[in-house]
């Protein structure tokens, strides 16, 4: 059975058997009035980062939440590794650390704002401070990590946070989110701010192919279980309507191979004026996206060409809230 782990800035919806999209789901809502920072789910647990009370974890199918110790209140990115038990968080101020029991106490990663590029660091909301938005795990190198910073440089390390690398020039500055995928060793995919970025070489350089991508300012990128040659990405023509429900007008974008991008209107999942940027994440099957955004929880299974609205139950405050994460797990 499916379980997606649906953030929204204010909620956490554990929706179960999201494989179904003819019937009622069951749903339930947890951590109410924290901010919610970001999801994911590794073999047997999920965690929740909150940017007001720090991180959260589950070990039943987010039956019950426990807080984790070692970290600070401003939890601003999560993610599973590759190892058995392991996980990496980001904070406000940029920082990085490492769990190796499954989310329960975390150890600091030293070094991260030593790099040349950390004096430009920052964030235009606030100015004075950065954050690590998104950390990417290299699935062929559990040591190797992307590491993006909001706003000014995607970093990396290859010995699991001993030592970091700098920004590279191609690389984009403003990464919100990245994707990697087992088959495809060397390559990852990154949705910035400043555009959308791949690279073929480990991170040594990064690609920019934006032909038919008509709004760059991108949130979202999803590659597919199968076929890692085929990527979702999701994308505004500014963060003020990306993120502003009263402005909010973003889109959808499908590629295949070394194509052009092709915008995913009239597909049953709503694009345009009224949609927030959506949080993207792949299902573990052939075809299989999900989409979350101010609208609701969407699911296709032919790579985009036909969307299914879950059926969870929306209200009417989630229609003005900001999809902050999405994971899929058993």
């Amino acid at each position: 059975m499916t379980t997606c782990y649906a953030a929204l800035r204010e909620a956490l919806l554990v929706v179960r058997d999201a494989d179904d999209t003819d019937s009622d789901l069951e749903t339930s809502a947890h951590l109410d009035g924290h901010d919610v920072e970001g999801i994911d789910v590794g073999d047997g647990t999920a965690c929740c980062a909150t940017f007001d009370d720090g991180l959260f974890r589950t070990a039943d199918g987010g039956e019950t939440w426990t807080r984790a110790s070692g970290l600070p209140d401003s939890v601003t990115a999560i993610v599973a590794g590759g190892r058995p038990g392991e996980w990496w968080a980001g904070t406000e101020p940029s920082a990085v650390y490492r769990s190796g029991d499954d989310g329960r106490t975390w150890e600091r990663r030293p070094g991260l704002t030593d790099l040349p590029s950390a004096s430009s660091w920052s964030f235009p909301p606030r100015p004075h401070t950065h954050h690590v938005r998104w950390i990417e795990p290299d699935p062929a190198d559990p040591d190797h990590l992307y590491v993006g910073v909001e706003a000014g440089a995607l970093v990396r390390t290859r010995d699991g946070g001993e030592t970091w690398e700098d920004r590279v020039p191609s690389a984009r500055r403003d990464n919100h989110s990245l994707a990697t995928h087992p088959d495809a060793p060397g390559r990852a995919w990154a949705a910035a701010g400043d555009g959308y970025a791949e690279t073929a070489d480990g991170g040594e350089t990064w690609d920019h192919p934006h032909d038919g991508l008509d709004h760059r300012y991108c949130w979202s990128v999803a590659v597919e279980s199968a076929d890692p040659t085929l990527v979702l990405l999701s994308s505004a023509q500014s963060a003020r309507v990306a993120h502003n429900a009263d402005r909010a007008e973003s889109y959808l974008y499908r590629r295949r191979g070394d194509g052009a991008w092709e915008r995913l209107d009239g597909r049953g999942v709503p694009t345009g004026e009224g949609v927030l940027r959506a949080v993207l994440a792949r299902g573990d099957s052939a075809g299989v996206f999900y989409a979350l955004h101010n609208r609701g929880l969407y699911r296709t299974a032919d790579g985009g060409d036909s969307w299914a609205r879950l059926g969870v139950s929306w209200s009417e405050a989630f229609e003005r809230q900001t999809p902050r994460g999405l994971a899929v797990g058993e």
